[in-house]
Order: C-alpha cells, then sequence, then structure tokens
C-alpha cells in the first residue's frame, strides 16, 4: 500500500467517488484485487485472486504485467500464489504462466508475454553500519497508473512503453555511478533517497537529455528520461526529491494563502509562476547550489569541478534573487515564514564560498539576462495594442 503509484490509484478512484461518477469508479476499484495479489505473492502466501484485465494484460503493481496470448472479453483473469512463486492464466481452462523470484528481486517467467519490473541495487547495503532492508527502488514500465505522468509531465513526453536490455543497463550503471555522488558530506542526501524513493517511472524518447519531474499523487516517485551518467541522475533526485518533500509538507500544514495565479518572475523558467510555483523552485534551487558546491570541493576531474562550480553559482544567484519576494510576501503563514527564514539562512552560510574567478559574474549575468527578458515580455502590448 505504500508503493508510490498506489497513490495514483487511490487518487483516481477518490476523485471519482467524491464526483460520483460511477463508470470511472467501476473502471479503477476493481484494481485493489491487483494490489491484493501483488502483497499476497511478496508475503509469500498461498492464494487464489481474480485480477482484472487492462488493455491486454494481467498487471501485477510491483511485479510486472504479462499479455495475454489472445484477446479476450473476460474482465479479469487467474493469479495462483505459493511461496516464492506463482501462476497467471487467463481462465481456468488456459494454460498457466509460471513466475519466479529471483536473487535480485525481479519476478522472470520464461513465458512470452510476461513483463518484470526490475529493482535496482540496495543503495543502502553494507553502508553506514545500519541493517540491510528488502525496498529495491524500481524501474517501474509496467504500472498501469504510472500514466498519470500524462497530467504532470512538464515536457510533454510519454511514459516508456518498455525497456530494453540495453536502456536497463544504463539505469544500472547510473544509479551506482550516483551513490558516492549522493553520499558526499555526512551523506544526508544518500538517506533521502533510501528513505524516500520507491521507484522511477520511466520516459520515453529522452535519449542525450536528462529529464526529470515530481509525480505529486504518487510519494516516492520520480518521472526521469534513461540517466546519462551517475551525476546527472544524482542532481535529478537532489531536486526531485526537495520537491517530494516540500510537497509533502505543504499537505500537512499551510505555509502559505497565496492564489494559483502565475504572475511570478522565476529566473529558472521564462514563464509566469504562481507563487507557489517560485516556492518550489527556490528550495529545490538551494538544494542544489549546495548539491553541485559539494562536487566541486569533492572532484579532482577539472572539467567536472568547473562544470560544478558554474552550476553551484547559477543555482546560488537564482535563489537570492528570489529570495526577497518570499521573505517580504504577507502570504505566508508562520509555518511557511519559518521555512523560508531557514531558506535564507541556508544561502547566506553557502555564500561564504569563494568560487574561482568569473563564475559568480557569469551567473550574476545569466540572472540578469533572465529578469530583462521577463520585464520586456511583460511590457510587450498583447494583440489589441494594450
Amino acid at each position: 500500500m505504500h508503493y508510490p503509484l498506489t497513490g495514483a490509484w487511490a487518487e483516481r478512484c477518490l476523485r471519482a467517488l467524491n464526483r460520483r461518477d460511477l463508470s470511472q469508479a467501476a473502471a479503477h476499484l476493481p484494481y485493489l484485487a491487483a494490489l491484493s495479489a501483488a502483497a499476497a505473492v511478496r508475503a509469500g502466501l498461498r492464494f487464489t485472486a481474480e485480477v482484472p484485465v487492462r488493455d491486454g494484460a494481467l498487471a501485477l503493481p510491483t511485479l510486472g504485467s504479462y499479455r495475454l496470448p489472445q484477446p479476450t472479453a473476460r474482465a479479469t483473469g487467474l493469479v495462483d500464489g505459493d511461496g516464492s512463486r506463482f501462476w497467471l492464466r487467463a481462465d481456468e481452462s488456459a494454460r498457466a504462466v509460471e513466475v519466479r523470484r529471483g536473487p535480485d528481486d525481479v519476478w522472470r517467467s520464461a513465458a512470452p508475454g510476461w513483463y518484470p519490473v526490475h529493482a535496482l541495487e540496495d543503495p543502502t547495503r553494507g553502508v553506514w553500519g545500519e541493517p540491510e532492508h528488502s525496498r529495491p527502488v524500481l524501474v517501474d514500465d509496467s504500472d498501469p497508473y504510472r500514466d498519470q505522468a500524462r497530467r504532470t509531465d512538464p515536457y510533454g513526453l510519454g511514459v516508456a512503453r518498455r525497456l530494453d536490455a540495453a536502456e536497463h543497463a544504463r539505469w544500472r550503471a547510473a544509479w551506482r555511478d550516483a551513490q558516492p555522488w549522493l553520499r558526499l558530506g555526512d551523506g544526508t542526501r544518500a538517506r533521502e533517497v533510501a528513505a524516500l524513493l520507491g521507484c522511477f517511472v520511466p520516459l520515453a524518447g529522452t535519449s542525450g537529455e536528462q529529464y526529470s519531474a515530481t509525480l505529486p499523487d504518487s510519494f516516492g516517485a520520480i518521472l526521469s528520461g534513461t540517466p546519462r551518467d551517475g551525476l546527472m541522475l544524482a542532481a535529478a533526485l537532489v531536486h526531485e526529491l526537495q520537491h517530494t518533500k516540500l510537497l509533502s509538507l505543504s499537505r500537512l500544514t499551510v505555509l502559505h494563502t497565496a492564489d494559483d495565479t502565475p504572475r511570478h518572475w522565476a529566473p529558472w523558467r521564462p514563464d509566469p509562476r504562481p507563487f507557489d510555483g517560485v516556492f518550489q523552485g527556490a528550495y529545490a534551487h538551494l538544494a542544489l547550489a549546495d548539491f553541485h558546491l559539494s562536487v566541486a570541493r569533492a572532484t579532482s576531474d577539472p572539467a567536472q569541478r568547473e562544470a560544478a562550480w558554474a552550476a553551484h553559482c547559477r543555482r546560488r544567484q537564482q535563489v537570492g534573487a528570489v529570495l526577497p519576494q518570499l521573505l517580504g510576501s504577507r502570504s505566508l503563514t508562520a509555518h511557511g515564514r519559518t521555512l523560508v527564514s531557514a531558506m535564507a539562512a541556508h544561502h547566506t552560510r553557502l555564500k561564504r564560498a569563494t568560487p574561482p574567478e568569473g563564475h559568480l559574474a557569469r551567473a550574476a549575468a545569466y540572472v540578469e539576462v533572465s529578469r530583462v527578458m521577463w520585464r520586456r515580455g511583460r511590457a510587450r502590448p498583447d494583440q489589441n495594442g494594450q
């Protein structure tokens, strides 16, 4: 029930029920049977269950999906579990497909049509003297509710349908290479990843670019293109988990009373942002400034060090440019003001770092150009000459 994409399913059910949309509720509620079957499989129980057929496939969250060999009009299929294996059938007369759990926590089958959800290596294994746990991070290209990304993906890209072996290998390599970067300093970032991250939802068609986004209804899920390398994946994790934390905090307590009107300037976006967007962006970019400073101080690669200093300075200047409007806002609640004040104090500490000559000047010029372009855009007459 704590799997991130279960949240996306639950939100759809609740929205349908609140709207009294019985057809949508009837479409989504039966998925509870698939959740129950997956939980029984992972608990090693002996069971039999009917699970819904959706688009010709039986999907079991966190485990994988089975595409039926022939079209069927049946609304459900059968799952039988027995410890470390289970069987899938379209109906009682169909031949069963056996699926077994591997030592890497991936559930595999020799039968065509079964597509497992792959797991990434547990990053806490043998680290910090903490006990090993069995909550792997999944790269989920199977769950039917991962397509919530269509509503929240800022890049207009679709979710990946099936990753091939080479893409999975790139994910594993980037994940492995990201761990040393996340452990820089006192290891707080790595512990945050271990505590908060549940799965990645891969994006399609993103070769050569590093795209990432947070799924608001799926706590612990990150939408991401296939990562280019470990450092870029680590930076994406730092960025997106900041959004995850702040989204969660804002649902537990009111941080501000501003409306959603996009009227504010943010130097990391060309379009007007609502107040909450500026708040979210500043919080995430502050963490990135801190992360890139750690990288700049730790790496021995000259090119990598220059890039890290440049990224640190740009994020630092961007946050510094919007902190005054956050600190001066009358929309902040007492809790919101406490958080923004802590952000400002952290920013002050970051300013004590002295970058190599030229980096701060270039970053300041970048932010100023963004500000000028924003002002010109706001001053441009509309189609009626107003």
